[in-house]
């Protein structure tokens, strides 16, 4: 019997954003005590279901404000849905947003010490670590210069090797194949399909289709928040290119809102 590494069941994310432009952190006090702050409701997601199974390379894809990385920050745990439940079995790395949580007035070697401890590794993990995931990052001669003075490739690097130290179960990748040159780029890659042989369950989201085409078994085709198909690579492709559905479906949900 298969086992589900992943299951997200009836998701709907809803933001709160602001009508009003607001320049300042004094505004926005004075704004809330006199409660005039009003908010427009917006629904990121709606009604997501879905399941990942354990060992799967699973593939999301959509146009820009589909929900995508929305999607991938509940299941890392960012954000806690408004409706729903998502459950997760077995230990979890995102690459989502890669340096986030570094101090850019530590060195590397400090940075790696805290990044490591946000992920839950303990200092002496990091330690027995450290030489792998500079070497990795190719950082050596910088390793004790202030992070302030990386390009955002060198960033990158060091954020995806700090977060690829570990084999996880469950691996969450979000966009993150233009770290550095195309030497690097190929060194992220092969490092997540070693992952992937070893039995790491990846969920995927990719503006590249043949990244998706290459590495993933089944695919999630996300539109305006909501689920337009899940299937084969191919056959979700297909979907996603078809523009002429696209904009039925867009006229189709336009007529529900209307008759709501």
């Amino acid at each position: 019997m298969e086992s589900i590494a992943i299951s997200v069941q009836d998701v709907s994310m809803k933001f709160n954003l602001s009508k009003d432009k607001i320049l300042s952190l004094k505004e926005y006090v004075v704004k809330a005590l006199k409660k005039q702050l009003f908010f427009e409701e917006f629904w990121a997601l709606k009604n997501i279901n879905f399941s990942v199974i354990e060992g799967e390379v699973f593939g999301v894809i959509g146009l820009n404000g589909a929900g995508k990385s929305t999607l991938l920050k509940l299941i890392a745990g960012v954000f806690k849905p408004t409706l729903g439940k998502i459950q997760i079995n077995g230990h979890i790395s995102p690459l989502l947003e890669l340096g986030t949580g570094f101090d850019p007035e530590f060195s590397a070697r400090d940075n790696v010490y805290m990044n490591g401890a946000m992920y839950g590794f303990s200092p002496a993990y990091m330690k027995e670590k450290y030489d792998e995931i500079i070497d990795f990052a190719e950082l050596w001669e910088f390793e004790d210069v202030a992070i302030k003075n990386y390009s955002t490739g060198m960033i990158g690097r060091l954020g995806f090797a700090v977060a690829t130290s570990v084999q996880p179960d469950i691996l969450i990748v979000d966009e993150i194949f233009s770290v550095g040159d195309y030497k690097f780029m190929a060194k992220c890659e092969g490092r997540i399909r070693n992952m992937i042989s070893a039995g790491t369950t990846v969920l995927l989201v990719s503006h590249d289709i043949s990244v998706i085409k290459a590495n993933c078994t089944r695919a999630m085709l996300l539109e305006k928040g909501e689920i337009v198909c899940i299937g084969g690579v191919d056959e979700v492709y297909s979907v996603y290119c078809d523009e002429e559905k696209r904009e039925e479906r867009n006229i189709a949900r336009q007529q529900n809102m209307v008759s709501l």
